[in-house]
């Protein structure tokens, strides 16, 4: 099947625009690949010995060695959070796995991993966007021993994914091999978990009752199972060809899940520069895997924060996007999958529907994906259209089924749940923003009410609270944005506002903050830029002014005349409370130097990923 035209046309554009930026970053990238096959060569022998003076005698034989490759590990473990927890093992059996393809591997270095579940609606949310950032630091340090000829990258979530992408691609010369940790099993369904959280936010059951909820939805080892950003990470890594066939949501604690892990760093072996096939991880994400990543997001109705995490991942490439590219490729790329908030079925449901291989292979028959990529398997992306096995006990990959499994979860591009991929750009006088519609239903998409501001979620909370909310209203939540406080997940909102949503009012979000990848109901406008500490017109808003909020046209406009409009004052507000606590005292330089939301909200100030 031909590429489709608009796919065509939008990465062609891509392309055009990123020339520069990716030529410099490419004639790096040589640069740095030309300096010795194996990395440790071009260290002093005092440098080497220190460099291995900690490992048993079997692998100081082989790092003594200038030809054998040396695998980093990068790994964002702790035992807090359910979905890193699994990762403990897995430096010992890729180890193992070295030294039996005669390559070593190290434990290069530990990256933070906070949880937004734990974070979200508290202080220490300001932190989440920002720690992307730290996450890429923390992998240049690991990686900056030029120990390495290859990085295997184990995380899981929100930030972290990205982080190691962003650091990996700092060393775009390195091959690297992602390797998830998988779901945990399925628990309490999402409904039912989001109609405890309603009953809760009307005050109709207690805490304990909602704690339960949750202790019976977030039960066991591995990633949250419903779709948001955690699980589109592992979905884009898998569409871009940066993990093993069908990995992404095979769960932990189960002997292909660690099959699969000691054939990542086979894999990692066989692509490092003294294996049969050096690939490079920085020639890997080029302008053809940036857009099957979109599309990925968008045919699966993915995180809203990818609309972040994608720009600052290509820039960090040299590639250019920008969400007009997001727009564009959303009205021709169908919805094939529903999975919650988007449906009523969890990733492991999606996962045994037919999963990533029937997904991939769908999208490749009707022309929705380039084919022509590299990957970690090698020249092009029908590797990907398998599923892992497990033969008497040896790893085999197989066809992804040639069916969906569950036609309610997971459907072909012949018979899509939609024929967009749901996420629209919103402009008007407001600013630019993002919407996804994905879960939204049609007559909830488009909005026109008077504005109700609030600098804070906890001031809508509180006017709920107090019956103040039972309106048609836009809530209009500014100051949320990258360089007025980090940009904070307002997930902590949803279950008000589809309340009211439920009571038959008109409600929509407006902010330049952040939603949950969880979120969905409740048609928002996010990421509004410019911010409102940086003067953007959302700042303008008074309450009282009539909001338009329309998905269909792409309109986000108030509804003032536009001489009374140019003529107002943008307001400021005092943000003395976000400087302190929760160690937001150390992130006052990340505030300053954040980039808009469009652009990844980079801190980083290189040239080459800043305009």
């Amino acid at each position: 099947m031909a590429l489709h035209p608009v796919i065509a046309d939008v990465t062609a554009r891509i392309v055009a625009r990123s020339q520069p930026r990716r030529a410099a970053y490419l004639q790096h990238l040589d640069a740095a690949a030309k300096r010795g096959r194996v990395e440790r060569s071009q260290l002093s022998c005092t440098n080497l010995a220190h460099a291995f003076a900690a490992m048993p005698d079997t692998v100081k034989i082989h790092l003594k060695e200038a030809s054998r490759p040396n695998l980093a590990i990068v790994s964002a473990y702790n035992d807090m959070l359910s979905a890193h927890q699994p990762l403990e093992a897995f430096p010992a059996w890729i180890k193992d796995e070295a030294l039996k393809a005669g390559a070593t591997a190290q434990f290069a270095g530990g990256v933070p991993a906070m949880c937004d579940g734990v974070t979200q609606g508290q202080a220490g949310m300001e932190l989440s966007l920002f720690s992307r950032d730290v996450i890429a630091m923390s992998t240049a340090v690991a990686l900056s021993h030029q120990m390495f000829d290859a990085a295997l990258y184990l995380g899981v979530c929100d930030k972290i994914v990205p982080g190691l992408l962003i650091g990996a691609l700092t060393f775009g010369h390195l091959p690297a091999v992602f390797v998830p940790a998988g779901p945990m099993t399925s628990g309490m369904s999402n409904d039912e978990k989001a109609h405890i959280r309603q009953l809760y936010a009307e005050g109709k059951v207690g805490r304990d009752v909602l704690l339960e909820s949750e202790a019976q939805s977030y039960h066991g080892p591995g990633t949250c199972t419903f779709y948001g950003t955690a699980n589109s990470n592992q979905m884009l890594m898998e569409i871009m060809g940066l993990h093993l066939p069908g990995t992404a949501f095979v769960t932990p604690g189960t002997p292909l899940r660690e099959a699969l892990t000691r054939a990542a760093a086979r894999r990692a072996v066989a692509i490092s520069a003294e294996g049969e096939r050096y690939t490079p991880v920085g020639r890997i994400i080029d302008e053809k895997a940036i857009v099957n990543g979109i599309i990925g997001l968008l045919a699966t109705g993915g995180s809203t924060n990818h609309t972040l995490h994608l720009v600052a991942i290509a820039r960090a490439a040299g590639i250019d996007i920008n969400w007009d590219d997001f727009d564009e490729l959303s009205a021709v790329i169908p919805l094939l999958a529903r999975v919650y908030p988007n449906g009523k079925a969890d990733v492991n449901h999606f996962h045994a529907a037919g999963g990533m291989g029937f997904l991939i292979r769908e999208l490749l028959d009707a022309g929705l994906l380039h084919e022509d990529v590299t990957t970690i398997m090698g020249q092009g992306l029908r590797a990907y259209t398998q599923e892992p096995w497990l033969d008497d006990g040896e790893l085999k990959w197989r066809d992804a089924p040639a069916a969906s499994h569950d036609g309610g979860v997971l459907r072909p591009a012949a018979e899509p749940f939609s024929a967009d991929g749901g996420l629209r750009v919103l402009k008007g006088n407001i600013g630019r923003s993002v919407i996804k519609v994905s879960a939204v239903k049609p007559e909830h998409r488009v909005v026109e009410a008077p504005a109700v501001i609030f600098h804070d979620q906890d001031e809508l909370l509180a006017a709920f609270k107090r019956g103040e909310l039972e309106r048609d209203f836009v809530a209009v939540i500014r100051f949320q944005g990258p360089r007025a406080n980090g940009m904070p997940e307002l997930h902590k909102l949803t279950p008000t506002l589809a309340v009211l949503q439920e009571r038959g009012f008109k409600v929509a979000l407006v902010t330049d903050g952040r939603m949950s990848g969880a979120s969905g109901k409740v048609p928002a406008a996010i990421h509004v830029s410019p911010e409102a500490v940086s003067g953007g017109p959302i700042a303008k808003l008074r309450d009282g002014d009539l909001v338009r909020v329309d998905a269909n046209s792409g309109e986000l406009a108030a509804l003032v005349p536009e001489a009374e409009w140019a003529e107002r004052e943008a307001v400021s507000a005092n943000l003395e409370a976000n400087d302190f606590g929760v160690g937001r005292e150390l992130f006052a330089g990340m505030r300053s130097l954040a980039d808009i939301a469009e652009h990844g909200a980079m801190t980083f100030r290189h040239p080459l990923w800043r305009d």
